[in-house]
């Protein structure tokens, strides 16, 4: 079968219909959902952006070994072992980070599209100066090209991978998709604090404004979805495709004070606030950023010839996508992969496939090292962010060596609002053998698991 790889940027889970948000208009997801395998339970692992690519490319937990930055020569990917296999590969993207710097995320594919802007380092503005409608932006962009390659290759196995970076910020889709959610919207752009939207200045006015012009986007980005869908039905290879939707992190709308996804400042101790597209390119400070679910729950369906539609529970993990397409294509996973196909989850034949999961940044990321997390431009680590364990009954965040923990009850406080790490001390440590026999498994080098191993 042909499979198709979509993955776009800091799509919430709760932010679709499907996940329980009445609010969002999403009918073209909400219809494909209705005929895939939907997993109620996904997170992410390596955190943000790249590192989650990583994760992806590899089916590793890269967070255990790799930081912010390009994929190692010695990794084998899933383009790799597609191409090998027989498949015409193709990648098209307009993520920023995907081959600039020798990022190396094409490596592997028959061949790779760009779609240049997403970024301020990279031409925005010279870019977006020039839209005139709807399909000039970055979104539409990419999903006509992944069309217009589908429609040259239709009768070849392909796999291809879409990578659309909407719905992440700067939220600047036309108005007509904000408007259903922000009557008297007159094109206003916030820029998200990074930091705690109160001490930043930020009013309710802001955050209103951020939360229709994010979900205008994840409508442009539903509609052109829906535009790919209706293009393989078009061409008849619609049942015969494997079709695989995800996101890899969501964002703060001020939950837990936070409006952004990390908590940076900067030399002289002042907050990002509005300019910070522009400021993050004179280097900035990291402080502790915790990864609740609005930060780590992401939608994942997959759309299987011969399966039925199902809702599946159970904790699954973003690197799993790799083992999956790996077993859709028949294709044997190397030794070195760590995670796990989803398939036999959905076809019942196990309860669970990890005792745990982990959302975490670049273990290598400690206080004093620079990391390049976000966008490519090294800053200072002042506090570790900590790591987000999850059993399905617990949700523990731990960072280093007597540092302050959180335990929620995952079942009955999904929100995190009652923090029981002085009440549940056993649970804590019960949680934290597990973090610990994770990172031995997973062959976390020294350096990085040893500041981790005690409570």
């Amino acid at each position: 079968m042909n499979i198709i790889c979509v993955v776009t940027d800091t799509l919430r889970a709760d932010y679709l219909p499907t996940y329980g948000n009445a609010q969002v208009i999403a009918p073209n997801l909400s219809r494909f959902a209705e005929e895939a395998i939907v997993f109620a339970d996904c997170h992410a692992a390596s955190f943000p952006t790249v590192p989650t690519r990583a994760d992806i490319a590899t089916g590793r937990f890269t967070l255990t070994y790799l930081s912010w930055g390009p994929l190692p020569q010695d990794e084998i990917t899933l383009a790799d072992l597609m191409t090998r296999a027989g498949y015409t590969t193709m990648g098209v993207g307009d993520t920023p980070f995907l081959i600039r710097n020798g990022y190396g995320y094409d490596r592997g594919f028959d061949d790779f599209i760009w779609i240049r802007g997403q970024r301020e380092a990279s031409g925005r503005p010279d870019v977006t100066s020039q839209w005139t409608e709807e399909d000039d932006r970055f979104a539409p962009q990419t999903f006509k090209a992944a069309m217009d390659w589908i429609e040259r290759h239709h009768d070849e196995q392909f796999f291809l991978y879409i990578d659309a970076w909407d719905p992440h910020e700067p939220w600047d889709p036309p108005a007509h998709y904000v408007k259903p959610y922000l009557s008297d919207y007159q094109g206003e752009q916030v820029y998200p604090a990074y930091w705690d939207w109160q001490d930043a200045g930020y009013s309710e006015r802001d955050l209103e404004i951020a939360k229709a012009t994010y979900m205008g986007e994840i409508t442009m980005v539903d509609r052109w979805f829906g535009l790919l869908i209706d293009r393989l039905k078009s061409l008849g290879l619609y049942e015969d495709t494997a079709i695989l939707f995800v996101s890899d992190h969501g964002f703060y709308f001020g939950e837990f004070g936070i409006f952004g996804k990390s908590r940076f400042r900067w030399p002289d101790n002042t907050i990002p606030v509005m300019e910070a597209m522009a400021r993050f390119k004179l280097g900035a400070i990291s402080h502790r950023s915790p990864k609740h679910n609005e930060i780590t729950h992401v939608p994942l369906f997959i759309k299987i010839p011969g399966y039925d539609h199902q809702r599946v529970s159970g904790l699954v993990s973003i690197p799993d996508i790799m083992p999956t397409m790996l077993e859709l294509a028949e294709i044997n996973p190397p030794d070195r992969v760590q995670s796990k196909s989803v398939l036999p989850l959905a076809r019942g034949e196990v309860d669970r496939l990890h005792d745990i999961v982990v959302t975490s940044q670049s273990l290598a990321d400690t206080a004093g090292n620079t990391t390049k997390i976000v966008d490519d431009n090294e800053r200072v680590v002042i506090e570790v962010s900590p790591s987000t364990i999850r059993d399905g009954q617990w949700d523990f965040l731990y960072s280093l060596e007597g540092e302050r923990v959180e335990l929620y009850d995952a079942v009955n406080d999904p929100e995190h609002r009652r923090n029981l790490a002085d009440e549940r001390r056993d649970i804590c440590e019960m949680m934290h053998a597990k973090f610990v026999a994770w990172m031995e498994e997973m062959g976390t080098p020294d350096a990085y698991a040893a500041p981790r191993r005690k409570l």
